[in-house]
């Protein structure tokens, strides 16, 4: 009996010791600590009594459910299941031209109006820029397609990024028969790739181009061309007297003569 009442008072103490570090818990989580939803609707039922304190939390385990962290998951899942198929797909029979073909017949012209602008968003996140150019020229011509600028931006963007400026090239002269302008950042990007490609001249035809646009120029693209000019003394100048019209109270640096060897 008395073996008995002693595991009772015992067992007694144990529970009466978990219920009293429920209501009253002492372990306290750092001020940076995420806490989900689900921990806040358990705090809020263990400290519905009025007993839990300023600054007390609980201690709750943290199970990691083995999905990546970070940006790249984060963007994926804005992307549907098929839609990454897509893409994998794509990817795959990229340099199959007749297995591409029939990949594109029988699922990507299956898919909705969003998940077809995901998949192009994707593949030049990705500089798949061929793949992106050609599911470009096949969004063109479904029914839901209206000109867009900022489809033609990204993908300007990202043809220059990727030294594709024949490409970006072919793509401009669509976007200005469909009347639409770019940006001031795509003028930049385009310009910035033409020098990196080693055709001022280009660069040039698309300065000129931005002087026609509607929207008045901003001073990035002039910034790049001044920059990129520089072993060409003569179409620098000519940029520059431009440049100290538009923004009268901006200066530019003009580096040592001997540096370039423009005596």
């Amino acid at each position: 009996m008395a073996s008995r009442s002693f595991w009772r008072s015992k067992s007694s103490a144990i529970f009466a010791g978990f219920f009293r570090s429920a209501a009253y818990p002492r372990r306290i989580f750092p001020a940076h600590h995420p806490v989900s939803s689900r921990q806040s609707l358990l705090l809020r039922l263990l400290c519905s009594d009025g007993h839990c304190q300023q600054g007390a939390s609980v201690w709750i385990r943290h199970y990691h459910d083995g999905r990546p962290r970070g940006p790249l998951w984060r963007g994926k899942k804005m992307i549907g299941k098929e839609a990454l198929f897509v893409i994998l797909g794509l990817k795959r029979f990229k340099d199959d031209e007749d297995n591409l073909e029939k990949f594109i017949r029988t699922h990507v012209l299956r898919l909705l109006k969003m998940d077809m602008v995901a998949v192009l968003i994707e593949l030049e996140r990705q500089q798949e820029v061929p793949l992106a150019l050609r599911l470009f020229k096949i969004i063109q011509k479904q029914d839901w397609y209206k000109p867009d600028v900022y489809l033609y931006k990204d993908l300007i963007i990202a043809l220059a990024n990727c030294k594709k400026m024949d490409d970006a090239m072919q793509v401009w002269e669509m976007m200005r028969k469909d009347d639409l302008f770019p940006d001031s950042q795509t003028y930049a990007e385009v310009i910035r790739g033409f020098l990196k490609y080693g055709s001022p001249a280009d660069a040039m035809n698309i300065y000129e181009d931005m002087k026609k646009s509607p929207e008045p120029p901003q001073e990035l693209p002039f910034r790049i061309l001044l920059k990129g000019l520089l072993p060409h003394p003569l179409l620098r100048n000519r940029v520059k007297q431009d440049f100290e019209e538009m923004f009268p109270d901006r200066h530019v640096y003009d580096p040592p003569e001997e540096i370039f060897g423009m005596r």
